[in-house]
């Protein structure tokens, strides 16, 4: 045998070798094992192995000396002193601005120039108008040519970063902000330690019913089909879920209604819920307090929802009825909305509201480890928009503003005409009758 037919019997059977363990190794094990064939195969092994792995004479020659130069302590299997690096410090590509130094100036100057930043003039917040594509190409053209990855790299080095919008929390010019809250906090530790009813109400977003989609996921076989848009003109109706959450009890009642979100339908739903559970969880109570938001239909300057309150409310079961709203734009922090609707929301994350049985039994199926659990009625009744309050008809109600924040905590009390007390209580709604 020849010495061409020799070193392609060695070439073939070193590269069946290589090829049963070199997928498993990283770029520093790779060059190890090379240098390490190449030394055993003695004189052109270098350009054997080369030819057999791929890797270039120089890097197998360089692992040759790191092989034969280091200590025999820094190779071994489980010694402290083996190295960590794959590369050796320096090694591998450069950086586009070490290549190209003038790219970082230019960029900022393009950005400087082309008034891509814009920012915050109170804080120290910036952004950039363009897209990566943009900048990308505005460099090409100025002789700098980069990727959208390498440009995105520089701008974060900047201190520019892909950021959402983010809410601030609380209302700015609101003085009375923090002392509501803590004004609240006493109202509801009052009437709790007197054991009187303690409800927070507000109205969930209204859903459409019918088969649309439904936000989230939910363990199933095969996923519903639902239409492709929600349009409201082919929904069977529109519900509007009205919530009360007893906060000392941990139970929270919802009423569905399918006309309007009105004061009206607010009183109506709370009336409702003092007939059938109220009275009967506090039997002996004569006061209650309510927790709302300041807006909707149960807003604080909704002349509608005090004059309902009045009638539905305190002259029909004789009850004395303390509102505290929520600040503008604390809805969050009304217990409703995390202690009750929250729950809901995720109970029929998936599901599509194609009927209303569906949505009241996922309403009545919402529960929590804490104890919470729901009833679900359905209000079938109509309720107009746009009613009316006249001047005689405000001024007849018998309430008193709180002295701080009159706007926002005020008691409502049964009213009495002349000498006989007109007051019905637990005789029934009487749009109910």
């Amino acid at each position: 045998m020849d010495n061409d037919e020799t070193c392609m019997v060695a070439l073939r059977d070193l590269k069946k070798k290589l090829r049963q363990v070199w997928p498993y190794l990283n770029e520093r094990g790779r060059r190890m094992l090379a240098s390490a064939e190449a030394l055993q195969a003695g004189y052109g092994g270098v350009s054997l192995v080369s030819r057999a792995c791929g890797l270039s004479r120089g890097t197998i020659t360089e692992g040759i000396k790191e092989l034969t130069q280091s200590p025999l302590s820094d190779h071994r299997i489980g010694s402290a002193r083996q190295p960590r690096r794959i590369r050796r410090p320096g090694g591998g590509r450069k950086m586009t601005e070490v290549k190209d130094p003038a790219i970082v100036p230019t960029l900022e100057l393009l950005l400087k120039d082309q008034n891509e930043v814009g920012g915050d003039p109170m804080t120290e917040q910036k952004w950039v108008r363009s897209s990566l594509r943009r900048l990308r190409e505005q460099l090409a053209a100025e002789g700098h040519p980069a990727s959208a990855r390498i440009v995105g790299r520089l701008l974060k080095e900047m201190g520019f970063s892909l950021k959402a919008n983010q809410r601030k929390q609380g209302r700015t010019g609101c003085p009375e902000r923090d002392e509501q809250f803590r004004y609240i906090a006493a109202q509801k530790q009052r009437f709790i330690a007197a054991c009187l009813p303690v409800i927070s109400i507000d109205t969930k977003k209204k859903e459409l019913i019918g088969p649309f989609r439904s936000k989230g996921k939910t363990w199933c076989r095969q996923a519903e089909e639902v239409n492709e848009h929600d349009f409201p003109g082919v929904t069977k109706c529109r519900a509007v879920p009205f919530g009360i959450y007893d906060i000392a009890k941990n139970l929270g009642y919802v009423y569905v209604g399918v006309s309007n979100n009105t004061p009206e339908f607010a009183v109506c739903s709370i009336a409702r819920w003092w007939q059938s559970e109220g009275c009967r969880s506090y039997p002996e109570a004569k006061e209650l307090l309510v927790l709302a938001d300041s807006g909707g239909s149960n807003g604080c300057r909704a002349r509608a929802w005090k004059l309902s309150l009045q009638e539905r409310l305190c002259d029909e079961f004789g009850l004395s009825v303390t509102v505290g709203h929520y600040p503008t734009g604390c809805s969050k922090w009304n217990p409703v909305e995390h202690r009750l609707f929250s729950y809901i929301s995720k109970n029929w994350e998936g599901k599509p509201l194609k009927s209303l049985e569906i949505m009241l039994a996922c309403i009545r199926g919402t529960s929590t480890a804490t104890g919470l659990k729901v009833t679900a009625f359905l209000d079938e009744g109509a309720y107009a928009k746009g009613r009316k309050v006249t001047s005689g008809d405000f001024e007849s109600l018998n309430v008193e503003s709180h002295a701080f924040c009159p706007k926002w905590n005020y008691t409502l009390r049964p009213r009495r005409f002349g000498n006989k007390d007109q007051i019905t209580r637990g005789t029934g709604l009487a749009h109910d009758e």
